[in-house]
């Protein structure tokens, strides 16, 4: 898949699309399709994409937030955590999104530098500063860590002011060329730091958004600039001794991440620096796969709304079926290894997964959280994605097998009534089906409402809902 045409992308959108991507049915199948009788088939026999992980983010310090810089208790911050981190009572996401501040105060919202003064020019010795918090990172991902969590992806929005072409750390601006490797220093610098608070950096990014100019911390890089600097980050990082690896460039679309995807892989130097790329999905969905044969990350993306919404399925763009299919469509037609939503919890009209009350000991859960957990719960990091073949428009099916031998089933029904579909299963013993309903009344409800004969699958599924069958 390396090094695409603009054509040979177009021709994997087709091969990746969930009525065509999977093997063709046997004729047998075919002939009851044409009778109107065909049944979904699950090939847990052939691996698709490698699964990494599904993970969020609390910077700008949101995990502040979260040990109670505004009255949340020990108490309630447990409950918050056990949602977003544990496997057997919440979510059990596994990566942890940080951001490496360029800021020089500490006002909410901002995330502190490790350089708040010029050193006086690119070569001059910096004065780096560490607090060992880092807007409550720190903490946080301590305590990620002992639920199980390995990855840590650090990414920055902005480097400091003065490297900078526009004195800023908000509004865009460049990187000033003479300014790439104290840049690169910089960045490593922050990741030894954390490893000297016992977290390593598994994942580092240079760039937020490269792509967009945004009020607060932000900095442009074209296609190119990101090559020109992935040359200087690469060896930097390879003699640092770290053991973290580097992504790029989280631009603000997917569409808009394939230029930067393409000038990495038509490089040989930062094609060698880079482990994973990374793309948001904010100027649209995820239509297409990113044109490489390297890990593939949707790393940030919570739907638009300028209230909290804690509804299932209100048409507003904004609730919980919204991002179940965004999630089933990025994993089947963007072909991503994984899926991280922006912000696990804030405060006020947040888009994030839980609101945490402005001051108080109290907090709200959204049904976009429980859309997700309904996957991370249950997909866990090193699954793979399998083949389904589906003829029903209104049936959203993917599939998934876990190390531990575990088989999931994701079916969204998009169809306004019941319906019971039968699966063909091929690829390992079946006993008997656990499956969990979220939909506007339940939240990864159990539900007796799959049974197996044979291999073959039988479920019951409720209008408008996600339902998760796990097999073994």
């Amino acid at each position: 898949m390396k090094r695409l045409t603009a054509l040979t992308a177009v021709i994997l959108l087709a091969l990746t699309s969930q009525a065509v991507a999977e093997p063709a049915p046997p004729a047998a199948e075919l002939v009851r399709a044409e009778a109107g009788h065909v049944r979904p088939t699950v090939d847990f026999r052939t691996d698709l994409q490698p699964i990494d992980g599904f993970g969020f983010s609390m910077a700008f310090q949101r995990a502040d937030l979260l040990n109670g810089a505004r009255g949340l208790s020990p108490a309630k911050r447990r409950e918050v955590l056990d949602l977003l981190l544990s496997k057997e009572k919440g979510a059990g996401l596994s990566i942890l999104r940080l951001g490496i501040g360029s800021s020089t105060d500490r006002v909410y919202d901002h995330m502190p530098t490790i350089l708040p003064a010029d050193p006086g020019g690119p070569d001059a010795t910096p004065t780096y500063v560490w607090d060992g918090w880092d807007g409550g990172q720190v903490w946080l991902a301590k305590e990620a860590k002992a639920y199980g969590v390995k990855r840590f992806f650090a990414d920055a929005w902005s480097a400091p002011a003065f490297m900078k072409t526009n004195g800023s750390e908000n509004d865009g601006g460049e990187l000033r060329p003479e300014w790439r490797q104290a840049y690169a220093n910089y960045l490593v610098q922050y990741a030894k730091f954390y490893r000297q608070e016992g977290i390593d950096i598994t994942d580092l990014g240079f760039t937020n958004e490269p792509d967009w100019t945004a009020t607060y911390a932000s900095m442009r890089f074209t296609p190119q600039q990101a090559v020109d600097f992935l040359k200087v980050l690469g060896p930097t990082v390879r003699a640092s001794g770290l053991k973290t690896q580097l992504v790029c460039c989280d631009a603000a679309g997917w569409d808009r991440q394939i230029a930067y995807t393409q000038a990495i892989e038509a490089d040989p130097e930062a094609d060698k620096a880079v482990r994973t790329v990374t793309g948001h999905r904010y100027s649209g969905p995820t239509d297409v796969p990113q044109p490489t044969d390297k890990h593939v990350w949707m790393s940030e993306w919570s739907p638009d709304g300028t209230t909290w919404n804690e509804n299932w399925d209100d048409g507003s763009g904004y609730d919980g079926l919204t991002v179940a299919a965004d999630i089933q469509n990025t994993l089947t037609v963007g072909n991503a290894n994984a899926y991280v939503y922006w912000t696990g919890a804030s405060l006020g009209a947040t888009r994030g997964l839980i609101q945490l009350a402005n001051p108080g000991d109290a907090y709200r859960v959204s049904k976009r959280y429980w859309a997700l957990a309904a996957f991370s719960r249950f997909i866990r990091p090193g699954a793979v994605r399998v083949p389904v073949t589906n003829a029903d428009p209104d049936l959203r099916i993917t599939a998934f097998r876990n190390t531990d031998g575990s088989r999931v089933i994701e079916i969204l029904n998009t169809g306004t009534t019941a319906t019971t579909t039968e699966l063909a299963l091929r690829g390992g013993r079946d006993r008997s089906p656990e499956a969990y309903v979220t939909d506007e009344t339940r939240s990864i409800t159990p539900a007796a409402v799959a049974t197996t004969r044979g291999t073959t699958l039988s479920a019951e599924l409720a209008p408008r809902a996600l339902t998760t069958i796990v097999l073994d």
